[in-house]
């Protein structure tokens, strides 16, 4: 049967998953679900209070014990097998979270197969789990040391890319051997319940994995994080939030993970293959309509080449189609909502306010849903705002450089550590420059990093932790020691 509009949101559970149940709120109230591309609301969910959290979290901890001594086969086992089904329904998952986030459909297919490929991964690293022996110095005792499951586990999800953040964390988790509450973004709370209706559905059993949806995201969580049952918290969103939430886990130590805002640099030498440097930026500037903390935030290019590379970049901006994600030939979609298409246009406004030229866009685009034109600015001075702040939307501001050390300099200059994107073509500067810059994640000629077999995280105000590659799965293990005498 085709896949339409209503079947798909139709087919979505919208109330509470604890302990395996689907159930309503306890207050019985329900929240709507926009389309940003229209505005017009697509559902409704169940509205999440405290007392429901606390009951997802008693789940939690209720399975634990058990799941942990799950064997590690059949964890890697029910991962595959949830890989191989979201795969299966990628249109499906697609469709959904175009409707509900807007990204174009090839964006949307792209994210299920990015977020499907941290469930094979990590039913993977499942199996991989491992300590080591070894005799002391001397001699007198064995050390011994294994791994294991740090614990129920709170896990805040964001709106962006509702399916491949709920991935990246309950793949390591499950692997792992804890359980865990996750409480999706109420713009985008579609594409998590469909993910966990999967999950049960390959045989993850009650309590492991529960879901919570709610509006007062503030109220539900902090009766959870200051619970000392919970032993570890995973957050991705902005730093403001993240900080709040750290203040909040100092009070039982919890275990973080926080992936938090960024400013990314893109840094273009004079050097570089500019045909490929606008490929690479048009991939870390557009990638989820600029809504991504990986986005490339600042554009900083080599002077005796900015006016070239600008000229190129903006006639491929100007070249984009915008409009709803899910009609073909669509390449940008709308913003998640009108608060976030005015804060864009408040940065572009202020920064040619300052003295910055609008090459193409500058200006939300009429009529319905949150649209905002692809837009590239040139000249932009020091002290405009879009250099400084997270955009989170299609907007590329140029600035210049001089040299090596003035790009360096710039690139360094915020408090955020994410990611920095360097194009040249000279691999001693690669080097050089890779090593310089003050971010957890660099990309070398290339505009994308994300990568599930990659550790990624940032440093400095980007937070701390890593998810994927080797390390992911280390975020959801204590280390014990055990002193073995004779």
């Amino acid at each position: 049967m085709a896949l339409t509009q209503k079947s798909v949101i139709e087919a979505v559970p919208t109330g509470l998953f604890i302990g395996g149940t689907w159930r309503e709120a306890s207050g019985g109230t329900r929240f709507d679900v926009h389309d940003p591309a229209t505005g017009a609301v697509l559902t409704t969910c169940a509205d999440a209070t405290p007392e429901d959290g606390m009951a997802a979290l008693d789940a939690a901890v209720t399975a634990q014990a058990s799941w942990a001594k799950v064997a590690p086969r059949e964890r890697s086992e029910m991962l595959r097998a949830a890989y191989e089904k979201l795969t299966e329904r990628a249109e499906e998952f697609a469709l959904l979270m175009t409707l509900e986030m807007g990204k174009p459909l090839a964006e949307a297919r792209g994210e299920v197969a990015y977020g499907a490929e941290f469930f094979r991964w990590f039913a993977e690293e499942a199996v991989r789990v491992h300590g080591r022996y070894s005799v002391a110095p001397n001699g007198a005792t064995r050390l011994l040391t294994m791994k294991q499951p740090v614990g129920p586990t709170y896990m805040i999800t964001p709106w962006n890319f509702p399916l491949a953040m709920g991935t990246r964390k309950i793949g390591p988790a499950i692997a792992a051997g804890c359980t865990m509450v996750v409480k999706p973004a109420h713009e985008t709370p579609l594409s998590m319940l469909a993910l966990v209706e999967l999950l049960e559905e390959v045989g993850v059993p009650a309590g492991v994995v529960n879901v919570v949806t709610t509006t007062h995201s503030g109220a539900l969580s902090e009766p959870i994080i200051r619970d000392p049952r919970l032993r570890k918290l995973t957050f991705t969103g902005s730093t403001a939030v993240g900080k709040k939430l750290v203040e909040q886990s100092a009070e039982q130590l919890l275990r973080l993970s926080m992936e938090l805002g960024g400013n990314a640099p893109f840094i273009v030498f004079a050097d570089a293959d500019l045909d490929k440097a606008v490929d690479g930026a048009m991939l870390a500037k557009m990638r989820n309509i600029g809504e991504a903390c990986t986005a490339a935030n600042r554009f900083f290019v080599q002077e005796s080449v900015a006016a070239a590379f600008a000229e190129k970049f903006a006639a491929r901006m100007g070249a984009l189609t915008v409009g709803k994600g899910t009609k073909s030939g669509i390449d940008v979609g709308p913003l998640i909502t009108a608060k976030a298409r005015d804060g864009v246009h408040e940065l572009v406004l202020d920064a040619v306010g300052k003295g910055a030229r609008a090459l193409t866009g500058g200006d939300a685009v009429p009529g319905r849903g949150y649209f905002y034109a692809p837009t590239v600015l040139a000249d932009v001075p020091a002290d405009a705002r879009v250099l400084t702040e997270e955009i989170f939307g299609p907007v590329a501001p140029i600035a210049t450089f001089t040299d090596e050390t003035d790009a360096i300099a710039k690139a360094n200059g915020t408090e955020y550590g994410l990611v920095g994107y360097v194009f040249t073509n000279d691999y001693a500067r690669v080097i050089r420059v890779a090593e310089a810059l003050e971010f957890g994640m660099v990309g070398i000629n290339t505009g994308i990093v994300s990568n599930p077999a990659a550790p990624f995280g940032g440093v400095k105000h980007s937070g701390f932790g890593r998810e994927g590659g080797f390390e992911g799965i280390d975020e959801y293990l204590e280390t014990k020691y055990v002193g073995l005498a004779f």
